[in-house]
Formats: structure tokens, C-alpha cells, sequence
């Protein structure tokens, strides 16, 4: 029997539970994947301690949608798998777990030079990164300003913004802000005073700002720096968004993503694995816990672990 992290109760980290469930057998269109690696994504906690609103709990739940592992069985009409196949995936239900069934459609042949864990490191993060770079069409001649830059949607972003032909400042904690130049970014400590910090960096102004921060502060500044607020988006307070006049892509935002921004998430996954294969992305990964330790894994993302937390079956 596979086994896999669930909850049948909303709370804190307690909550989970390693528990036996049936093997998994990929439907028409589907992937049976033995995990070797799951993302821990901040949303998942976020759902489990009910701050984000999810639907009444029927049934056990279970946690996860990112990871990579290798392919051991193959759904009728699914073309270019084979059992075998290393592969990393999004949008599963339930990541977190020895074995799990993925769309095909949600699926990615894994470069050798690619890990597990950081192809489990991609899925949410990347996609959040890329779609919203899109929507605000960051581009060449650009001068972006992320908040949170140092955090795995932060890192994205400022990585697709440099490659497009965009200049980056980036937020950061001093003790971060290593990490947040080696990606290609000029980064500005947090604190008072952010905005005339911002100015002297980007004496040129501006023109957009990604808020992956959800700060009063981050928020605040961003309102102060730049005029046009249909180049302003927060993926953290989107049900607050609307009242400032800027855009939200989910964070809580009320309105679901168009089919354009769908598709967008879904393209960064193979944008980002060949890129990897390219040597011109790098994810940072952080501590990587065993699956029965998932409530550890919960507890050091809510604490805002260093890197990608990863769960290892």
C-alpha cells in the first residue's frame, strides 16, 4: 500500500497525519508517479490552519501539489511517458505521499541535471512568478521593484525579469540580501524609511512592482513610488487589492484566474526545466524533512525557513 500525509480537521501542524491509502492507478490521461521528492508550499499551511477558505472537510484531505519522482505506470492515451520516466510535476492532488496520480497535461520529462528536489522546488512558485510577470508585461527597459525577494516566488521573478530584459530591486533582509544580488537583483533592506531607498537605487524610477511580501510597508511604498497602479500586483493580499486599485493574482483574491493566466502558470514549468537544463535558473533549496515528518516540514516554512522546504519520501 502507498502512503500519504492527511488531515481531517483544520489546526495546526498536528493535524497531519501519515496515513495508508490505496495504490494509485492512473485514469485516461493520467500518471501513477512514485514520489521522490514533494514541494511544501506556504498556501498548503495556510489552507490547513483555515486562514484560507477551502470547503468543509468531507473526507481525509490531502497535502500537496508539487513534486517529482519517476513514472510507474502510464494511463490509456497518454502519449511520450514510459514507466521509468523521471519526471516532475504541479497541480496534483496530494503530493505529499510514496505514490500520487497527476494529469498528464501537469507533467514534465525531468533533465538529467535537474534533482528531484528542485524540480519538486518549481510548480507553485514558478508559475505564481511567471503568470504575473506576464500580466504586468514586464519586459526590456523595465525597472522592477519585488517584494520578498529572497523567498521562492521572489527568486523566480527576479530570474525571468533579468533574462526578459528588466532591471530588478528587490526587498530583502540584510541577512538575505546575498542571495538576492547572486539572482540578479539589487536588493534594499526593509525597514522605515523603504521608499527613499528604493529612489536611490532606482534614481530612474520604478515602473513596475510585484508585491509577494503582503506588508503594510511593502504596500505602502508601492502606492508612494508608482502612479500607475495597473502595473502594481500582490500575490499575498488579493482580497485587500481592489480597494487599492491594484491587480491581485490569487492570494486570496475573489476572482479566479482568467484561462490566459492559467495557461501561463502551466508554460512556466517547462520554461524553468529547460532553463535548469540550460544553466540559466537555480532554485535555492532549503531543509528537506522525511515524509512521516511533515508537521516539522509545516512548522519551518510557517517560521520562514531559508529555501525550498522539501519532503522526501
Amino acid at each position: 500500500m502507498a502512503h500519504a500525509i492527511t488531515y481531517t480537521e483544520f489546526g495546526g501542524p498536528e493535524v497531519l497525519s501519515f496515513t495508508e491509502v490505496p495504490d494509485p492507478r492512473p485514469a485516461a490521461g493520467q500518471l501513477a508517479v512514485r514520489v521522490e521528492a514533494a514541494g511544501v508550499n506556504p498556501i498548503e499551511w495556510k489552507i490547513r490552519q483555515g486562514l484560507r477558505a477551502s470547503g468543509p472537510i468531507e473526507e481525509p484531505r490531502r497535502v500537496g501539489a508539487d513534486g517529482a519522482g519517476i513514472v510507474t505506470a502510464v494511463g490509456d492515451g497518454v502519449d511520450g511517458f514510459r514507466p521509468g520516466d523521471a519526471v516532475a510535476f504541479f497541480g496534483a492532488n496530494g503530493a505529499y505521499a510514496t505514490d500520487v496520480v497527476v494529469d498528464a497535461s501537469k507533467t514534465y520529462p525531468r533533465p538529467e541535471t535537474v534533482s528531484a528536489a528542485e524540480g519538486a522546488a518549481l510548480g507553485i512558485p514558478v508559475g505564481t512568478a511567471y503568470q504575473t510577470l506576464r500580466s504586468l508585461g514586464v519586459g526590456a527597459g523595465d525597472t522592477l521593484l519585488l517584494h520578498a525577494g529572497s523567498g521562492s516566488v521572489g527568486q523566480a521573478a527576479i530570474q525571468y525579469a533579468v533574462l526578459w530584459g528588466a532591471t530588478v530591486i528587490a526587498t530583502t533582509s540584510d541577512r538575505r540580501a546575498d542571495r538576492v544580488r547572486s539572482v540578479g537583483a539589487t536588493p534594499v533592506p526593509y525597514g522605515d524609511g523603504l521608499a527613499d531607498r528604493v529612489r536611490e537605487a532606482a534614481p530612474q524610477g520604478v515602473t513596475v512592482i510585484l508585491d509577494a511580501a503582503g506588508t503594510d510597508e511593502a504596500i505602502e511604498a508601492s502606492l508612494e513610488l508608482l502612479h500607475d497602479r495597473a502595473r502594481i500586483a500582490t500575490v499575498v493580499r488579493g482580497r485587500d487589492a481592489a480597494g487599492w486599485g491594484i491587480r491581485a493574482f490569487s492570494g486570496g483574491n475573489p476572482t479566479p484566474l482568467t484561462p490566459q493566466q492559467l495557461a501561463w502558470r502551466a508554460e512556466a514549468m517547462p520554461v524553468s526545466l529547460a532553463l535548469m537544463a540550460a544553466g540559466a535558473f537555480s532554485v535555492e533549496l532549503g531543509p528537506s524533512f522525511a515524509l512521516t515528518d511533515a508537521a516539522e516540514a509545516h512548522r519551518a516554512v510557517e517560521a520562514g525557513a531559508d529555501g525550498k522546504v522539501t519532503l522526501t519520501p
